[in-house]
């Protein structure tokens, strides 16, 4: 698909913007981290330790929040978080370099909004400068944290937008000041058919 994309830019003049793997997609995520910082301080608790989960994908979000936070509020932590079954990214930060998963590899989880082979090149020079931590899910992890979401908070999140919610449930109490810390967790789409939506639910509800 990248490489059609590219051939309809050049037969049409068009301009082909990456889906993450590009400055201006990385500055417009960048404004959830911006949002996450100023409503801490309009509800008065801006001294208040933050800590921040985000979903990794190609790296356009989580490079983004993580921009905006480190920029106003240094001391945040934020954490990135994807599916052990497509986990280039914790790869790329243990070796320090970008490391490809196939498709073969990706293709197993069910959050496929995170099924990218590789982190992008932009989002990844962000990240390894900033980011606290890089940290895997296992698929039931990510059941459990839609059933979660589902019923505490009454939101439809897609696997991939609920990788956050099972980072948090999984490493949560690692967090330096756990107990008194603002942690934010990033949900980033509901992008879920009911059929599969309510079979994930069932799927949870039976974990347990």
């Amino acid at each position: 698909r990248i490489a059609r994309a590219d051939e309809l830019a050049a037969e049409q003049g068009l301009v082909l913007i990456p889906s993450f793997d590009d400055a201006r997609i990385v500055a417009g995520q960048g404004t959830v981290g911006l949002e996450i910082v100023e409503q801490q301080a309009e509800m008065g608790r801006a001294n208040q330790p933050l800590s921040v989960f985000v979903p990794i994908g190609g790296g356009g979000l989580s490079s983004g929040v993580c921009v905006a936070i480190k920029a106003l509020r240094p001391d945040a932590t934020v954490i990135g978080v994807e599916p052990e079954l497509a986990a280039d990214a914790v790869d790329s930060f243990r070796e320090d370099r970008i490391v490809r998963w196939g498709p073969e590899r990706t293709g197993r989880t069910i959050a496929d909004g995170v099924r990218t082979s590789a982190v992008g090149r932009i989002p990844f020079a962000q990240l390894r400068r900033l980011i606290d931590e890089v940290v895997p899910v296992s698929e039931d992890d990510i059941k459990r944290a839609m059933l979660e979401v589902a019923t505490r908070a009454n939101v439809v999140a897609e696997p991939s937008g609920a990788v956050s919610v099972a980072g948090w449930m999984r490493y949560g109490d690692r967090l330096p000041d756990a107990d008194s810390s603002d942690t934010v967790l990033v949900v980033s789409g509901g992008n879920v058919d009911p059929q599969s939506y309510r079979a994930l639910l069932a799927e949870a509800a039976a974990l347990d």
